[in-house]
């Protein structure tokens, strides 16, 4: 089992820059592919970065790509987003997310353990 918490959210200007990051509670982080969803209001849950269990290989939504990098620390079990210039769509609950597969991840399948979000709005 394994308990994710991210933190890092808050309100910040359009073209600001911002990292969340994702603490998570179990002896075998290594295990886990992890990754960063998100949540706009009024929207679906959507993918938003996963990255491998030791780090080798990142995914990026296509309309991420370039402003959004995903990194992890195995020896801290943390997992960060960055953000680059955001933007007023940006606005959302971002979801750290844990599972088996970083790629099955990114197309939605398989079982995956979530934290509670942290909420991210971003103002014009």
């Amino acid at each position: 089992q394994i308990q994710l918490v991210e933190s890092g959210g808050g309100l910040v200007q359009t073209g600001d820059s911002l990292t969340l990051s994702c603490l998570a509670s179990t002896f075998s982080f290594d295990t886990y592919a992890m990754g960063w969803f998100r949540k706009a209001p009024g929207m679906g849950r959507e993918f938003v970065a996963s990255v491998t269990k030791h780090g080798g290989n990142t995914y990026y939504a296509d309309d991420m790509k370039g402003r959004f990098i995903i990194s992890r620390n195995n020896a801290e079990n943390t997992v960060t987003l960055e953000i680059l210039s955001l933007k007023p769509e940006d606005t959302a609950v971002y979801y750290c997310a844990a599972g088996a597969s970083a790629w099955n991840m990114m197309i939605g399948y398989g079982d995956t353990f979530w934290g509670k979000g942290t909420l991210v709005t971003v103002s014009s």
